[in-house]
């Protein structure tokens, strides 16, 4: 049984894995987005999320105990000025894993990871779905079910009419231009 094996160990030794997961934490700290294995990226979100949840506080002791985990002082300094503003209303749920498919030669499944708060074509994406009415479709039969029949009889009605029509118009269009390069 798995109990208390928590942590998926990529293979790795412990030191390996730490610099791993450090390196990753950092480059997804300064870049937003970064392109992974599924299973790194699941690694990753267990390890940064309690990270950037520790930036919201903004303390000596709270950007050293990051620093210890990052090594990298550039990020530690963009976690703290930037993304802590923005991620402050918002209760945990940081990190978003969108897979991608697999990748060519051994098969793995790759994914991107990325912070939620800066992925601006899902933010604008959901801005428009709330202003927009939602219409629900119901599987039931019942009263719409009868209307659904009215309203088809009626369109097969108009489509009925609009074919005559059509035709009618097309022999003339054909018949235009046979005249006039007879002429010619």
């Amino acid at each position: 049984m798995r109990h208390l094996n928590k942590i998926n160990h990529l293979g790795r030794t412990s030191s390996h894995r730490k610099a791993l997961m450090s390196n990753m934490a950092a480059d997804l700290i300064l870049r937003k987005r970064i392109s992974t294995t599924t299973a790194k990226a699941k690694a990753l979100r267990m390890y940064v999320e309690p990270l950037l949840n520790k930036s919201k506080e903004n303390t000596t002791h709270s950007r050293r105990v990051v620093f210890s985990y990052l090594q990298n002082k550039f990020a530690v300094s963009e976690l703290f000025k930037d993304i802590s503003a923005k991620i402050l209303n918002r209760p945990g749920g940081y990190t978003r894993i969108l897979k991608t498919g697999v990748r060519e030669g051994d098969n793995a499944e790759m994914c991107i990871i990325e912070l939620v708060d800066y992925n601006l074509n899902m933010l604008s994406a959901g801005g428009d779905a709330k202003g927009k009415a939602v219409v629900r479709k119901s599987r039931r039969g019942g009263k719409k079910k009868a209307e659904g029949v009215e309203v088809k009889a009626e369109s097969t009605k108009k489509a009925k009419d609009a074919k005559p029509k059509a035709e009618a118009k097309a022999p003339e269009a054909t018949q235009t231009p046979d005249k006039e390069s007879s002429e010619a």
